[in-house]
């Protein structure tokens, strides 16, 4: 936002209360700083200290349903720009509760609006938070992640962190999900198709690609699947030479992709085209 700076009057008496009014008031704008050579802005009437920085932009959920995934959590804000969320668990498991950031300060407002309306059948409360509140939740959920991989007999993986952050600057990561009722999938018959979850919404087919390097793949074989606006779903399809070869790629089920955990699904030609009919 530009705004023009108020010129001396006739008789020269206007400029000095306009200018005051303008200080006390404050910038129009968050996200107006201070002249870039001085970290104090001058007046009339001496130097005076810079506006704060803007708030670091996280609400916190309570109540979400507890096959909650990050799509849900991006249609539930729709309109604002998510940047991340992050699931709480105790014990392996989701807690229904949750942080989100969002891409701008301003939209931490816009958010509290959803307080108390439903995703689903259950209403979800929405609180203002804090950056403090959110890297501490991210420490107690590497450590969870630890906990339980450890546990398992597994490494578990580790928590990444990557790509920036519009209006605000954060490690992102994704610990692992809750296994829930997913540990039977082992089990399900293999048709040569895999439906990948929780993928970045930046992901491309080049991307799947290098995650699946250990397995001869084309680009047509990889479909990212978008909802009925055109935006990523966070899920994508992979089709395989054969049932044996998408058996043997579950290997990477749960695996991370950048910093994000992977899930892994058998899948089936029908699913896939009906996904693929939902973003045409």
């Amino acid at each position: 936002m530009f705004y023009r700076g108020y010129g001396d009057g006739p008789d020269g008496r206007e400029m000095g209360p306009k200018r005051q009014r303008m200080i006390d008031q404050g910038p129009p704008g968050p996200f107006y700083g201070p002249h870039p050579g001085s970290a104090y802005m001058y007046n009339p009437y001496g130097f005076v200290a810079p506006p704060p920085p803007p708030p670091f932009p996280v609400v916190r959920l309570r109540g979400l349903p507890f096959d909650c995934a990050e799509l849900d959590v991006v249609e539930f804000f729709h309109g604002l720009d998510v940047v991340d969320v992050l699931f709480i668990h105790k014990n392996n498991k989701l807690t229904g509760e949750a942080f989100c950031v969002l891409g701008y300060p301003l939209q931490v407002d816009f958010a509290l609006h959803k307080n108390r309306q439903n995703m689903g059948r259950r209403y979800v409360e929405v609180f203002r938070s804090t950056k403090q509140e959110y890297y501490k939740a991210i420490a107690n959920e590497v450590a969870e992640s630890r906990v339980h991989g450890m546990a398992s007999g597994g490494g578990g993986g580790g928590v990444g962190s990557g790509g920036g952050m519009s209006g605000a600057s954060s490690p992102r990561r994704h610990v692992q999900r809750a296994r829930s009722s997913d540990d039977g999938k082992e089990n399900i018959e293999h048709t040569g198709i895999l439906r990948l979850r929780g993928l970045p919404f930046s992901a491309g087919k080049e991307d799947i690609l290098d995650f699946f390097k250990d397995f001869d793949l084309s680009e047509d074989s990889v479909h990212v699947t978008v909802n009925g606006e055109g935006r990523p779903t966070g899920e994508a399809f992979v089709e395989f030479r054969n049932a044996e070869e998408s058996r043997a790629a579950m290997v990477k089920d749960r695996k991370t992709l950048g910093s994000r955990y992977i899930e892994l699904f058998p899948s089936s030609i029908e699913e896939l085209e009906e996904a693929l009919s939902r973003g045409r």
